[in-house]
């Protein structure tokens, strides 16, 4: 039993809702982690970003900016690879992206360096999970880098800085109805399972 992608959309509506004027939320994918030389162990999802987007694949970034004309939710992806998926299995891809998680935009994980930069210039605030990936704050440094760097020209840098968790954790202690429905099933199976055993 799996929810419905309009239930992410009401979460990240309540999430944008809670955020700043002129802000704007970075969210990570959890972090591949190497088993023994080219092999990883098997991929789990970093419970904050599926909990905003249902998406399960590795390296990616979701990006908020509530107001955006052009879109406020941006999805950075892997690109389908067919050739490559043979060994790592289906890729959604920037289009299925868009199409099968309600994406307003969506670009190849390649692409974040050259987009993000323009996506945080002009904003006063930066929603993001500092302390937590350590690749991640140095790649939110170098953005940011690339931002004062046009600071001559005109370019605004972000002066303020808040860890998303706080606004995501408060959300995620109150279930909606489609969440009980979800646990009631998990709860439902167990019990049956642990009857059977017994």
């Amino acid at each position: 039993m799996k929810l419905e992608q309009t239930e992410y959309s009401q979460r990240r509506s309540r999430l944008m809702a809670k955020m700043k004027a002129n802000s704007i939320a970075i969210v990570p994918t959890a972090i591949e982690t190497v088993r023994n030389r080219d092999v990883e162990h098997p991929f789990r999802q970093d419970s904050d970003f599926y909990y905003l987007s249902g998406f399960s694949e590795a390296n990616a970034c979701l990006v908020f900016i509530p107001g955006r004309e052009q879109g406020e939710y941006i999805l950075f992806c892997e690109e389908k690879d067919a050739e490559l998926e043979i060994w790592t299995g289906r890729r959604t891809g920037p289009e299925g992206a868009v199409k099968d998680f309600f994406a307003d935009e969506a670009y190849s994980i390649a692409a974040i360096d050259s987009v993000l930069p323009d996506l945080i210039e002009g904003k006063t605030h930066i929603y993001s999970r500092m302390g937590a990936n350590s690749k991640f704050d140095n790649q939110l440094t170098h953005w940011l880098n690339q931002v004062k760097a046009k600071v001559r020209q005109g370019a605004q840098v972000p002066h303020e800085f808040s860890v998303i968790d706080y606004l995501l954790h408060e959300m995620r202690l109150l279930k909606s109805p489609a969440e009980i429905a979800v646990m009631q099933k998990a709860a439902d199976i167990s019990a049956a399972a642990h009857c059977r055993a017994m």
